[in-house]
């Protein structure tokens, strides 16, 4: 199981439309091939900042399946409008909890 991290930047008045865009989009995600969670988390420090956090079964559930779908071209359609900027994505794996 690894985690992508991606950091997505809105203007902060059209933070209220990105995130029902997100929540719109988060049936594209479930039907996925290896995806196993999703999660907008708003950056309280930054306006309009965002960390997207989804699960995936392996990095290439996201890479080499997700990001070659009519479904993430979708997402790209009805998301991307809203970031002001490419998103920062980073790909993690949990080593422990504390």
């Amino acid at each position: 199981m690894i985690f992508e991290q991606a950091t997505i930047q809105v203007a902060p008045e059209k933070a209220e439309a990105f995130e029902a865009a997100i929540a719109a989009t988060a049936p594209l995600f479930r039907k996925a091939q290896g995806c196993t969670s999703l999660a907008l988390e708003r950056i309280v420090e930054t306006p309009g900042r965002y960390v997207l956090r989804i699960g995936w079964n392996t990095v290439e559930d996201h890479t080499e399946t997700f990001t070659k779908s009519a479904d993430f071209a979708e997402f790209v359609a009805t998301a991307g409008p809203f970031m002001t900027e490419t998103p920062s994505v980073i790909h993690v794996v949990p080593t422990s909890l504390f």
